[in-house]
């Protein structure tokens, strides 16, 4: 069966630690836990965590394995368009939660919404603007 535009997409990355980036993900973003998996230190064994919001079409799979270290660059970005202003509270919050807003590489996501790294140095982005693929 080929992939459609409903085939449900996961983004994985590794984590230097699960507890802070659910911190920041769950608490600050509001994204919910949607899968848990603490591995019992065998080989090739990792803890994992899935966060995402429960009717969207992904998720993101954070990865904690002492072998594969985060090596985000400032193009690593995970883009949520809101389609309104970023609210401050959320900001607020995400900073609150280990987050830390950075200028952007590209100066198109600071004049059309803010970029805040998590705590693995990956960047979020909340656009202003809205996305339709139709």
């Amino acid at each position: 069966m080929p992939a459609t535009g409903q085939s449900h997409i996961r983004i994985a990355r590794p984590s230097r630690d699960l507890a802070a980036a659910e911190h920041f993900w769950v608490s600050g973003l509001g994204l919910s836990v949607l899968f848990r998996a603490e591995s019992e230190g065998g080989p090739d064994e990792h803890d994992l965590l899935m966060v995402g919001w429960p009717d969207a079409s992904w998720h993101l799979e954070l990865v904690q394995d002492a072998a594969v270290e985060p090596r985000p660059t400032e193009e690593d970005l995970l883009v949520v368009y809101l389609g309104e202003q970023v609210p401050q509270t959320v900001l607020s919050r995400l900073e609150a939660h280990g987050g830390k807003r950075v200028r952007s590489r590209n100066p198109y996501w600071d004049t059309w919404g803010a970029t805040i790294e998590d705590p693995d140095g990956y960047r979020l982005v909340l656009s202003t603007r809205g996305w339709t693929n139709s």
